[in-house]
């Protein structure tokens, strides 16, 4: 069985026949690989996860957690990448699930996959009008982090309505600078190896490590941290040749994502030293600046310049996380239209070839989750960032379940033999592992969050009611789609 998006893929017919018509084979390997490391923002996942997993969870242990959390990944991408040389759509879990369960348990998973991008997007816009607006003081200039957001926000929508190719380069551009600054710290500190205890693999790898402390913790930063590598199928009807493209993207990114974090906190560890990295990066907590964790030792290995640098690279390394969700979530909701699930303006595209009508739909989403924050002055890190990103890593937790879940259901529907790791294997012990995951998670909610168990409640019961929502409202799509079909039929 194969499922595509046909009215996407064709490019040979006059334009005003393809309005739902993405641009197909417009982006590669590399391409889909920076939109996928713009989801993680990499420097942002270092400066804001590590001192929190270091602090909280296992200390020096903390890069043993991300390669933990990297196999589990791994694990879970064998049934993904199995599912995405069978199923060409740009919906990914959405028509994984749906291919496996049907439309309505798609549908729902769907609506899950909208909550955890658009929450992640909206905690990002937090977190980065909050850091450009302290960018901005440092230089004398005052201007609300809300404010600053909300003009984001318009050049986002303008650069979410031109080709993916654009967007692509300038994700190449963003992502590629922030890399650099962060491998340019990690070899300085491995070529002098390492701080007063030196570089000791034991200290931070061997099981005992992984353990110490609050390991639970740890993993669940960890998680939050390599949040969006699946965001490699949303791309597969504009992708080049997508059987072999798809594949390799998300191989190439979960390897990438899984060594660089842990790489790079190692490194961290091996700067301070693993008998104090604890001590250093709960200091860093408590004085309110837990960059200072992450740009303390820049500072100090290269000159106050890395500092300044630094915190522009962090900037912008949330605006490609930004730019890099507003495009899958678009493509997510050209999927839903072109399946019906939404309505059909839902999918025209732009002369561009871009789905222009969605892109509005995610702005104006953005808008709306934003806003309130902004209105009752609450803080945009300790609240908006950091209620709406574990609400996010809650919600694409259930989605990797699920999706494990169809892929063994689909293959064993379909009589599909053969690869029995791909299919029945892989997929099944993702499901375990995610499964003890989310069970980490949601017994540290609240200290993912920093918030009331009120508020950590309220938003987990968040995921659920937009699943069973998204399940609802698919059914009533489809009484009335066949409602219409009788009446078409009758004389």
């Amino acid at each position: 069985m194969s499922i595509s998006n046909s009215e996407s893929r064709t490019t040979d017919a006059p334009a005003k026949e393809h309005s739902t018509a993405l641009r197909a084979g417009s982006i590669g390997v590399l391409g889909i690989l920076f939109f996928v490391l713009s989801a993680q923002a990499p420097l942002t996942g270092i400066v804001g996860a590590s001192p929190l997993a270091a602090a909280l969870g296992n200390g020096a242990g903390a890069p043993g957690a991300y390669l933990i959390v990297g196999i589990v990944i791994v694990v879970f991408a064998v049934g993904f990448v199995a599912m995405s040389r069978r199923i060409q759509a740009n919906g990914a879990f959405y028509a994984y699930i749906t291919a496996a369960f049907g439309r309505r348990v798609g549908a729902g998973a769907a609506w899950l996959a909208l909550l955890a991008y658009n929450t992640v997007q909206a905690a990002m816009y937090g977190l980065y009008g909050a850091v450009f607006s302290g960018l901005l003081a440092s230089m004398g200039l005052e201007v609300p982090w809300w404010l600053l957001a909300l003009a984001t926000m318009a050049g986002v929508q303008v650069l979410g309505s031109l080709n993916i190719e654009l967007g692509a380069r300038v994700l190449a551009l963003l992502v590629g600078l922030e890399v650099a600054v962060l491998l340019l710290f990690g070899f300085t500190v491995l070529f002098r190896g390492g701080g007063p205890e030196g570089l000791d693999l034991a200290a931070s790898f061997s099981p005992a490590a992984i353990g110490a402390g609050a390991p639970g913790v740890a993993i669940m930063f960890a998680v939050a941290s390599m949040f969006g590598f699946e965001s490699t199928a949303i791309y597969s009807a504009e992708a080049k040749d997508p059987h072999r493209t798809v594949a390799r993207a998300t191989y190439l990114s979960v390897g990438v994502i899984a060594v660089f974090f842990s790489f790079i906190s190692w490194m961290l560890v091996s700067y301070y030293g693993p008998s104090q990295v604890m001590d250093a990066a709960g200091a860093a907590l408590e004085s309110g600046d837990a960059t200072v964790f992450v740009l303390g030792p820049m500072v100090e290995l290269f000159g106050p310049w890395a500092g300044v640098v630094t915190g522009v690279l962090l900037v912008t390394s949330l605006l490609a996380g930004i730019i890099a969700f507003h495009n899958g979530i678009n493509r997510y909701l050209h999927s839903l239209a072109l399946n019906g699930s939404m309505p059909a303006a839902v999918a025209r595209t732009n002369r561009h070839r871009a789905p222009a009508v969605a892109a509005w739909i995610q702005t104006g989403a953005a808008v709306a989750l934003v806003a309130p924050f902004a209105l009752l002055g609450l803080d945009p890190v300790l609240s908006l960032f950091s209620w709406f990103s574990g609400l996010a890593v809650a919600a694409l937790l259930v989605l990797y379940i699920l999706c494990s879940v169809a892929v063994v259901g689909f293959f064993r529907r379909e009589r599909i033999t053969g690869q029995p790791w791909q299919t029945l294997a892989a997929p099944a012990l993702a499901a375990v592992l995610l499964a003890w995951i989310l069970f980490l998670v949601v017994s540290n909610f609240t200290a993912l969050i920093g918030g009331s168990t009120e508020t950590a409640v309220a938003l987990l019961a968040a995921v659920p009611a937009v699943y069973v929502a998204g399940v609802l409202v698919e059914g009533q799509v489809q009484r009335r789609q066949a409602a219409a079909d009788l009446g078409t039929r009758r004389p």
